[in-house]
């Protein structure tokens, strides 16, 4: 448990944190959200003691273990699996437990054979994902996680939230996927106005409350303003009459003991559109038996096919590392295909939101003159317009780009790409660096675009909002799916979730013939892909069971409110509904408990029955 105490910190003029408190108790798993520069990663570091609070107080227990996903690299190992197995826990009975290691490893996404790589061979998205390993290999009290769907492709983002889903400790994570959030959090804790809010449940439940508190406060701050006027003005008017003196007074003792409530500060969203060239033909772009490899390496892409109409939201996903990327730049006409070929038509006008166009923001240059450069035709005032809508009002916009945080230079990049019409986007991770607001607003102007977009994304959220046609990239191969995400996944789905994965695995220790290291592998890749799927199945359905447990308990609470107002009215009818409803609510809910029981006794039946089976597999 994690107490916070009446925190502040300020950076010079800038408040972050104001007698801020919130407390984190056993088992909770935490959303943290708010908006970028609010306090989200600073909280964090005061947590870790890497940055200290002007005052207040943090409270951890001693030998409490936080595990925290950091972007320092540092690894001293000489394969990637010795490297991830420096974390496990110490244990007394010298068992070999890197199969916790392998388990870990396998579902973010790393193959057998990366297993006995150097960790310096990895790619830098790869280094942090081992990072990451390292920290869910060392099982702590509390898991810190700061955006990692970042570094992750589908395939493993899933495989995590079914992770997280089954950790039975603390947890608090940033990320701005709302759906990934949800899907794996028991409260939500929103950093608003320099003070700290914890609520049980969703994102959407502690937003609504905030909006409706200050729906009430701002109510109530015109109503007394209301009120104060007309004393001030009955004040004024009654000062000089001796038979009004005593009502004066009192009247000007009760607004002095009064406090005024200021008006609260309005809270920036991006508010912005991409405006649209006009194209009168179809098809935008035809790709037709496209390949492509990079010199001396393996086909990426092999005989890709599909075609681009005006008005289509295709979605290219697969793993990392297997071409999503090129193949943008394929389209983007920053690669030529080795075979095949891309006709553009002659009215075509594109933009393109790349991952490393970050990189190519010139430093020295300020928001305004990157907007300005982006197209000769923008005036200083369309420049200053479109700083503003992406939240750099007044003389923000002349910030250089140096002194930027990575959110911020991303909103740096969607500006540029407002200041030319275009009628395709193409758009590689364009959520990452963002807050969830803002995410959310991105995802409202593409819908709202008038034109083609093809983007490249992780976030099963986005590809739910918006995709309609899908380029995959799953078992070895690249193709074009008619449809949208969920009719993928219900009539395809990822080779690693769908394959049959139920082997008779060796035991060496029970006097069956030991296996070579190979073997070894191969088997214990089935089996933890095998423990994978029971599991996650288990504790989803203790997920649901839990969930219908919190949906009667509330139902519950508000029909004996309403059964103790039928009470004090006599309503013989509704006492008589009520409590039937409360007594078949009840009946059902002790029915689920004992259900809950046995389906956490299966669960740790079967963990402990994957763990012995993994612990025997011995190489010879």
């Amino acid at each position: 448990m994690i107490q916070v105490s009446n925190l502040d910190k300020s950076y010079g003029r800038q408040t972050i944190f104001d007698n801020a408190s919130f407390t984190l108790n056993y088992g909770e798993r935490v959303g943290l959200v708010g908006r970028n520069g609010h306090g989200k990663t600073t909280l964090f570091k005061m947590i870790l003691g890497k940055e200290h609070q002007d005052s207040g107080t943090i409270s951890i227990p001693s030998h409490y273990k936080i595990g925290h996903l950091s972007q320092h690299i540092n690894f001293t190992e000489s394969t990637v699996l010795n490297e991830a197995c420096l974390s496990l826990p110490a244990i007394d009975d010298g068992r070999d437990e890197s199969y916790k290691a392998e388990t870990i490893l396998m579902g973010l996404g790393f193959t057998l054979e990366e297993f006995n790589i150097s960790p310096a061979e990895l790619s830098g998205g790869y280094q942090v994902r081992l990072n990451l390993a390292k920290v869910l290999v060392s099982d702590p009290n509390l898991l810190m996680l700061d955006e990692p769907t970042n570094y992750l492709d589908i395939v493993s983002l899933r495989w995590l939230t079914q992770f997280l889903r089954s950790w039975k400790k603390e947890l608090v994570i940033i990320t701005h996927d709302r759906d990934f959030m949800d899907g794996v959090t028991t409260h939500t804790m929103a950093i608003h106005r320099c003070k700290v809010r914890k609520e049980a449940g969703t994102t959407e439940k502690i937003y609504q409350q905030l909006l409706l508190e200050e729906e009430i406060y701002e109510k109530t701050r015109v109503n007394d303003d209301k009120k104060n006027k007309e004393t001030e003005q009955f004040i004024n008017r009654f000062r000089a009459k001796a038979t009004k003196a005593k009502a004066v007074q009192s009247r000007i003792k009760a607004m002095q003991k009064k406090d005024r409530l200021e008006k609260l500060s309005d809270i920036k969203n991006l508010d912005f559109s991409f405006v649209s060239a006009p194209f009168t033909g179809k098809l935008l772009m035809e790709v037709t038996d496209v390949s492509f490899a990079f010199d001396n390496e393996p086909t990426l892409i092999n005989g890709l096919s599909f075609t681009i109409d005006k008005t289509d939201r295709v979605a290219i996903i697969g793993k990392n590392g297997k071409g999503k990327t090129t193949l943008l730049n394929l389209l983007a006409r920053e690669l030529s295909p080795s075979s095949g070929t891309l006709s553009h038509h002659k009215a075509l006008k594109y933009d393109y939101f790349g991952q490393t166009n970050i990189n190519r923001l010139n430093p020295q240059k300020t928001i305004e003159e990157e907007i300005m450069n982006s197209n000769a035709d923008c005036t200083r005032g369309s420049a200053r317009s479109i700083c503003g809508a992406m939240m750099f009002p007044g003389d923000d916009a002349l910030k250089k780009v140096s002194i930027l945080s990575g959110g911020e230079k991303s909103r740096v990049l969607l500006g540029k790409l407002l200041v030319s019409p275009a009628n395709m986007l193409l758009l590689d991770e364009p959520t990452n660096h963002l807050d969830m607001e803002s995410a959310e607003s991105l995802i409202e102007a593409i819908d709202d675009f008038n034109g083609a977009v093809v983007l490249v994304t992780h976030s099963e959220m986005i590809l739910h909002a918006l995709a309609t046609r899908l380029i995959v990239f799953d078992d070895e191969r690249v193709f074009l799916f008619e449809g949208t995400y969920q009719d993928f996944l219900d009539r395809v789905g990822w080779k690693s979730e769908s394959e049959d994965t139920s082997p008779e695995v060796k035991d060496s220790n029970s006097g069956n013939e030991p296996v070579n290291r190979k073997e070894l592998k191969r088997m214990r890749a089935e089996l933890i892909n095998e423990k994978s799927r029971i599991l996650g199945a288990l504790s989803k359905e203790i997920d649901n069971v839990e969930s219908e447990i919190m949906d009667l308990e509330e139902a519950n609470e508000k029909n004996n409110e309403q059964l103790m107002e039928a009470s004090m009215k006599g309503d013989g009818d509704r006492i008589k509904d009520l409590s039937r409803e409360i007594h078949e609510s009840t009946a059902r809910i002790e029915k689920l408990f004992l259900e809950l029981e046995h389906l956490h006794e299966d669960l740790d039946s079967k963990t402990r029955e994957f763990e012995e089976r993994l612990s025997g597999l011995q190489v010879v």
